[in-house]
């Protein structure tokens, strides 16, 4: 089982990867003075979907699995906060890409794009990986760093995410964030 367990992680690190290139090439777009909002609407489902093309790949998911948003409900493991019904998918995300089109400070864009997009959960995995992405691309648009969640920070990460999801305080996951940059 070790070796398919290795595998697995091999796949997942090769698609972590090849979303990270295309990340990039968003960045660089934004760079020569592209809107960032813009860009992420028009990339983000890329994104996923390299994320996860090593497994399709490799036969461990279908590609239909990585198209489009989700079409039932998920649960994220060890959080009392349940995503949106699938159904309200379309009109959220379209909310979601309004919101990172029209305002015009990169750290709220960054900050509540993080936390809508997580909030929203609209693939059945990846999500925060996606998020994590979609975050530092509005960061890297406003000129900030590119922020890394440490290891030894991720309980504190999900507490303060999981208090904006569930009891609607965003403010421990602002000031979190800020505490990285």
């Amino acid at each position: 089982m070790q070796g398919t367990r290795d595998q697995k992680n091999a796949l997942a690190a090769r698609g972590y990867w090849q979303a990270f290139q295309k990340v990039k090439m968003s960045v660089s777009e934004i760079f020569e003075n592209q809107d960032s909002g813009k860009i992420v609407t028009r990339d983000l489902s890329v994104w996923h979907q390299e994320m996860f093309m090593p497994c399709v790949m490799a036969g461990i998911i279908k590609p239909s699995d990585i198209v489009g948003y989700r079409n039932s409900q998920v649960y994220i493991r060890n959080s009392m906060h349940t995503p949106l019904n699938h159904d309200a998918l379309p009109d959220a995300m379209t909310t979601l890409f309004e919101l990172l089109r029209e305002e015009k400070d990169a750290s709220v864009r960054a900050v509540l794009g993080h936390f809508l997009f997580t909030y929203i959960h609209p693939f059945m995995d990846g999500n925060g990986r996606i998020g994590r992405f979609l975050m530092n691309v509005m960061f890297a648009s406003g000129g900030y760093d590119w922020v890394i969640i440490p290891v030894d920070k991720r309980d504190a990460y999900m507490n303060a995410l999981e208090k904006a999801s569930v009891q609607g305080d965003i403010k421990p996951f602002a000031k979190f964030i800020s505490s990285l940059t």
